[in-house]
């Protein structure tokens, strides 16, 4: 099936909900919905048919859940599942059946406790089961974290050649629960080869709207699109979703005239809907996917495009030219990496570089652990610096973004290390231009190295957006005369190529005094000739003055408004006072993610000063602040539970201390947090759990799939006062209510707090919930304002 084909005719459809059909039809459903595919092969096979016959030209196999995670109590296999919900779907003969790929249910990567490969052999699994049994195409849905798409992604590229859909769900502040943008989906998940990028579920078709521009606009492939049906209430005991069919179709109608490609319904979306939205939408023209020909590099949570104007990437990460740093790493610590992240983001650099090379280190294990620690504290995309293909690829791998491979060259064998790595990983690959005979002298000459760097990366599928050239500075004290060739060569790649170019910029004065004014005479004259990207110490505040008056006078800086902010109090300074370099508390500590230094900042601060006074003074504020800045959207997830597991490092010190000298243990009081019965879906409960812990609650976590006599039996056995109950699926949230009203009847003084993706306030209310928690940062204001 060539997707990308057949949208060039057609606008496919896919369908609607089916967890809600399934729970119209039977009452208790299990807390494995797919196994109805092996229990009750028919009952799927009703619901499928009822979409067909509503005009879905692709049909989604009830495996949204079925993952070995998942699954590992259960009687049931991943291949048995996945096969059953496939020959379901394919008995009935729709134009296309599409493996629905679903979440593992936890946190991968830095975030949780499954690793990024883990979670890679968990959806390869998935995806050779239902290759095997006869899919059309692969449907990666509902996705709230860009690492855990990349999984998935890798994984269906790994062991199939299906095309495949990979579809993010975003909150209102138009970001993914993780902090990822539309931009950096686009950026990350077509580079890694995605033949279609989605949005599903997330809310109504009207929430979806500014975030469906972006991806129209950014995407060099089609765009799905699957809403719900707004937003769920519960009336008369049953769960009504606030938009109708009409105001439904109405929205899709929209959004196909914006440029979606496919269009299907999600939580709350029946036959009906599916059938009238194919009726009024079916004859709209399409929209013609073209090629959105710029150069992005991305964190998870940032991307740079580049090319347009100066983006500076830092180059302090690298031991050979620092001597602290070299040590640091040979004692295998990485604060020193931490620090110098830190300081380069603050001094102004987009994008870092990371260099390890030492002899005598491992340098794969160290580059694996220095990315995920600066990828933890700063937001800049990163440039992977080894000339080791083993340690790039490793690197490449887990990294959750789209990164920038330092580096290629003219040599065949170069090109065919790197290329590959960077094509299987979707990264940008820095060009250097050298071959086999070395550096040229002359311009034209290391211009023909950078066509051909560009026609051996078109040759692996990789496009020129997908490049950064380096035309390599000479030192002017040895090679004066190929000054000026750096110079040309850098015009030539930016008019006749149209690559964004990168120069390593101090190289120009080594063995020379005043380098520093060598060094900003050089950038301002390469800037000129076309440089986009220097990579130099942004530390260097005549370097970035350079630069800074550059983007005024070139038309860069808009009204000069960047230039004259930056020196509008006192007017240009020879020298600019810098802010003293002063050791961070721990608060600020715990603001930063910095877990690998707390223990020892409160080793310290335990000399002088009470427990208490620290827990009050240090940990709760830089928890509260960095809670706050993640109501206001100014952070995401990540920096919340890496601020909680730094408070953790400081709370193991001071329970340590107390427990050493006699003292009686933080503890605010218990809390009992439990998934409901029928639900094995427990992120929300378990991020809750570790915000609630370093505020110094005590939890008893009872799990998921918990049934409403356990949870009573934990209250009355450990004397609860507040109670907090998850839910994520909308079949569960019967069982929620019904627990409620349990709890309530046994132990009427006893507070729940309610939350998961398919609850709202008004719903939570309805169900008999006393407070509704949209996030573990309203879960730790509810424990304040119970157990005061």
């Amino acid at each position: 099936m060539n997707i990308i084909e057949i949208l060039k005719k057609k606008r496919l459809y896919l369908d609607g909900a089916m967890g809600s059909l399934i729970q119209d039809r039977i009452g208790t459903i299990g807390s494995i919905p797919e196994a109805l595919n092996v229990t009750h092969p028919e009952l799927i096979k009703e619901i499928h048919q009822l979409y067909i016959d509503a005009g879905a030209n692709i049909i989604i196999t009830n495996t949204f859940g079925v993952n070995g995670y998942k699954l590992k109590d259960s009687a049931y296999t991943v291949e048995q599942l996945v096969s059953a919900g496939v020959r379901n779907a394919k008995a009935l003969q729709p134009d296309y059946v599409a493996l629905d790929v679903g979440p593992l249910g936890t946190l991968i990567g830095a975030l949780g406790e499954t690793s990024f490969n883990e979670a890679v052999e968990y959806f390869k699994e998935i995806i050779a089961a239902g290759d095997n049994a006869g899919a059309d195409l692969i449907v990666i849905e509902t996705m709230t974290d860009i690492c855990e798409a990349r999984a998935a992604l890798i994984a269906a590229k790994e062991v199939s050649e299906l095309p495949v859909v990979v579809s993010m769900t975003y909150q209102e502040n138009k970001c993914t629960l993780t902090g990822t943008d539309a931009l950096t989906v686009i950026s990350i998940l077509e580079a890694l080869g995605a033949d279609v990028i989605g949005i599903n579920c997330s809310t109504g078709p009207d929430g979806m709207l500014p975030i469906i521009k972006e991806l129209v606009k950014y995407a060099s492939v089609p765009i799905m699109v699957q809403p719900n049906a707004g937003i769920p209430h519960m009336i008369d005991g049953k769960t009504i979703y606030d938009i109708d069919v009409e105001e439904f179709t109405r929205y899709m109608v929209e959004i196909a005239e914006m440029g979606a490609l496919l269009l299907g319904g999600c939580c709350g979306t029946t036959p009906t809907y599916i059938q009238k939205m194919i009726q009024m939408t079916k004859d709209i023209p399409l929209y013609t996917v073209e090629d959105k020909n710029f150069t992005a590099v991305s964190s998870s949570t940032k991307t740079v495009i580049l090319g347009h104007d100066i983006h500076i990437i830092g180059e302090c990460i690298n031991p050979t030219t620092n001597k602290v740093l070299k040590e640091s790493l040979r004692r295998g610590e990485l604060s020193v990496v931490s620090q110098l992240a830190m300081a380069q983001k603050k001094d102004g650099a987009h994008i870092l570089d990371i260099n390890l090379g030492l002899p005598d280190i491992d340098e794969i294990s160290m580059m694996i652990k220095a990315v995920d620690t600066v990828s933890r504290l700063v937001d800049c995309p990163l440039v992977i610096d080894s000339s080791n293909p083993e340690v790039i690829e490793a690197v490449l791998r887990s990294y959750p973004g789209k990164a920038v491979i330092n580096s290629v060259n003219g040599k065949k064998k170069s090109m065919a290390a790197i290329f590959p790595i960077a094509k299987k990983y979707g990264a940008l690959v820095l060009g250097l231009t050298m071959d086999e005979t070395g550096i040229p002298g002359k311009a034209e000459d290391r211009f023909v190295i950078a066509k051909n760097i560009v026609e051996g990366a078109k040759a692996q599928g990789i496009p020129k957006k997908n490049l950064i050239i380096d035309c390599l500075t000479l030192t002017a004290s040895a090679q004066q005369a190929e000054v000026r060739e750096t110079l040309k060569a850098l015009k030539m790649v930016r008019d006749q190529l149209g690559i964004p170019t990168a120069l390593g910029v101090s190289n120009i004065s080594f063995g020379l005094p005043n380098r520093e004014l060598l060094n900003r005479t050089f950038l301002g004259l390469a800037l000129e000739a076309g440089l986009t990207n220097p990579i130099m110490n942004p530390n260097d505040r005549d370097m970035m003055d350079t630069i800074s008056a550059f983007r005024a006078l070139w038309g860069l800086d808009q009204q000069c408004i960047g230039y004259a902010n930056a020196y509008k109090e006192s007017g240009y300074k020879d020298e600019i006072v810098r802010e003293s370099e002063e050791a961070l508390s721990l608060r600020e500590m715990i603001i930063e993610g910095l877990s690998d230094q707390a223990g020892l900042a409160t080793q310290e601060l335990i000399k002088t000063r009470e427990p208490l006074d620290i827990v009050n003074n240090e940990i709760i504020p830089g928890l509260d602040a960095v809670g706050e800045a993640f109501e206001t959207g100014e952070c995401f997830l990540p920096h919340l539970i890496f601020a909680a597991e730094t408070a953790q490092k400081a709370f193991e010190v001071i329970k340590e201390t107390m427990l050493k000298d006699g003292k009686t243990q933080v503890n605010k009081g218990k809390i009992l947090l439990a998934t409901v019965e029928g639900d094995v879906h427990d992120i929300g409960k378990n991020i809750l759990k570790v915000i609630l812990e370093n505020y110094g609650y005590e939890i008893i976590d009872l799990g998921k799939d918990v049934t409403a006599e356990t949870i009573i039996d934990a209250i009355i056995r450990e004397n609860i006062h507040l109670v907090g109950l998850s839910a994520l699926m909308t079949t569960t949230v019967k069982n929620m209510e019904k627990m409620i009203k349990k709890i309530k009847e046994k132990s009427p003084k006893t507070i729940i707090m309610v939350g998961g993706a398919v609850l709202n306030p008004d719903y939570a209310h309805t169900i008999g919930a006393d407070f509704y928690g949209k996030d573990a940062r309203e879960g730790a204001n509810i424990a304040r304002k119970v157990l005061v």
